[in-house]
């Protein structure tokens, strides 16, 4: 006998959406947004031009502010580490997640923070502001610290900062060194700026003296 055939599912409109966000994101990851046409998002999720259209009637401009929007709150996830445990090891899981996705948007992360994009917009540029910020905030909630100074501050942005740069220069370098060895650095190095920002800043050599101390 021959084996009957699945039945047919029509898809909800957000198991549709989905689809066609799963299909852009993977492009995106691995191309610049130059690159990618709306041909190519239908193609690679097996439907009709006209019906990415139709879900996305702004055409590539707004395929792209979502599909971005997905990649920031998959990259939010990857701080959203439980308050359990010494600090830095805490770090260093939010880290690996967080080079994890890199590793896996390569291009298109290295489009997203280096900017220039065609597509690039202030709504664009707001949403990445927003992931950052979000980090910043994170951080501060597991430094035990509600409301930061302006030192702590910028001193915690500056190594936002250096995280990005250094996932670019990885990216650049083919992965080298290998992802566990970059994530232990940075995480060396946010120590580091800590402790050289305590020098001047009350409220952070609190921090050193307190949390930081009985792990470094």
């Amino acid at each position: 006998m021959t084996p009957a055939a699945p039945a047919y599912r029509r898809l909800s409109v957000e198991e549709r959406r989905s689809q066609l966000l799963e299909a852009a994101l993977s492009l995106f990851a691995h191309r610049v947004p130059e690159d990618v046409s709306l041909d190519d998002v239908a193609e690679a999720a097996g439907v009709s031009r006209p019906l990415v259209y139709r879900y996305f009637p702004g055409g590539k401009q707004q395929l792209y502010e979502a599909a971005l929007r997905s990649a920031a709150e998959e990259l939010h996830n990857c701080f959203d580490e439980p308050h359990d445990g010494p600090l830095l090891p805490r770090l260093a899981r939010a880290l690996d997640r967080y080079l994890t996705f890199v590793g896996r948007h390569d291009a298109g992360f290295s489009a997203l923070l280096q900017g220039g994009s065609v597509v690039e917009t202030s709504r664009t540029t707001a949403i990445v502001d927003g992931v950052r910020r979000a980090a910043a905030e994170h951080i501060y909630s597991h430094l035990g610290v509600p409301d930061p100074g302006p030192r702590l501050r910028m001193t915690v942005r500056m190594w936002i900062t250096a995280v990005e740069a250094a996932s670019l220069i990885w990216l650049d370098e083919d992965k080298q060194p290998p992802a566990d060895e970059l994530r232990d650095w940075l995480v060396d190095q946010f120590v580091a700026v800590l402790t050289v920002t305590a020098a001047r800043d009350a409220q952070t050599a609190e921090l050193v003296r307190g949390a930081l101390a009985a792990e470094t």
